[in-house]
């Protein structure tokens, strides 16, 4: 069998991409360079029902290739003004990966602040549309970097976005949308099938154990039995990563481009 060589960019779009495998037709929402190519990898590999939009104000036939588009032309299947996005967010249509700076054991996520509100050591976007994204559809997160500084012990900093801590919900009730699905890092791909939501260990990433895994965490992680290796892109998968970035904007998400399988690296 020929080996297959891939990046680690290339091994958590992969990755990514299966947040969407049984969302059906609910509008695709990857934020930053990896979640959106697994997106795109996604409608074009495993959900072809997705909804997909150009970014600005078309739903699209096929998604988009990132970077400059020279020939490419694409190809409009609808019209996708604001409204028509918030009546698919508003209604759980909607299934976003976005990639915060800070996370906790309850899911809550933080792209705020760092440090105190009132005086922080790092000022970022504010809470933008994190809130009401996290108690209307489904969400999925990607950190480049799995650390302490994002893995948090106690809460995030600054609470951006609801996740399963009982004392922050209003009146203790569950928010009706909150539905939080995948966590994919440099080291690992985790989910929230643990009990009571708590963030369970899913696939290392080919060379990466579990130990490393808890020491970058500032909290436990559920890890039931032996983890599996995350799997590997396929060729076809390979293939279609390439078509939608042709000019290798993935190569500079993680320093380095190293590859997917470090146990050889």
């Amino acid at each position: 069998m020929t080996e297959i060589n891939y990046s680690l960019a290339d091994l958590c779009i992969v990755a990514a991409a299966e947040a969407w495998r049984h969302d059906g037709e609910v509008l695709a929402t990857g934020i930053t360079l990896l979640p959106r190519l697994a997106a795109s990898l996604a409608k074009l590999s495993i959900n072809p029902a997705l909804m997909m939009t150009d970014g600005e104000n078309s739903f699209v036939e096929e998604p988009v290739p990132v970077g400059p588009r020279g020939d490419y032309r694409m190809k409009p299947e609808g019209w996708a003004p604001y409204a028509r996005t918030f009546d698919n967010l508003w209604g759980g249509k909607r299934h976003a990966f976005v990639a915060p700076v800070q996370i906790d054991r309850f899911g809550q996520t933080n792209i705020s602040v760092v440090g105190s509100h009132a005086k922080p050591k790092a000022q970022m976007l504010g809470a933008r549309g994190f809130p009401g994204n996290s108690v209307h559809h489904q969400n999925s997160y990607f950190f480049p970097a799995h650390n302490r500084r994002a893995f948090v012990e106690g809460e995030v900093d600054f609470v951006c976005s609801a996740g399963y801590n009982r004392a922050r919900w209003l009146d203790g009730r569950k928010p009706l949308g909150l539905d939080l699905r995948l966590i994919v890092t440099d080291l690992c791909v985790m989910d929230f099938g643990g009990p009571d939501h708590a963030i369970r260990l899913v696939s290392l990433h080919p060379g990466i154990t579990v130990e490393q895994v808890r020491e970058a965490t500032g909290f436990d992680i559920v890890v039931e039995g032996t983890p599996p290796t995350t799997p590997a892109p396929t060729a076809e998968q390979l293939a279609i990563i390439a078509r939608l970035d042709p000019h290798g904007q993935r190569k500079s998400v993680f320093a380095g481009d190293p590859p997917g399988d470090r146990r050889t690296a």
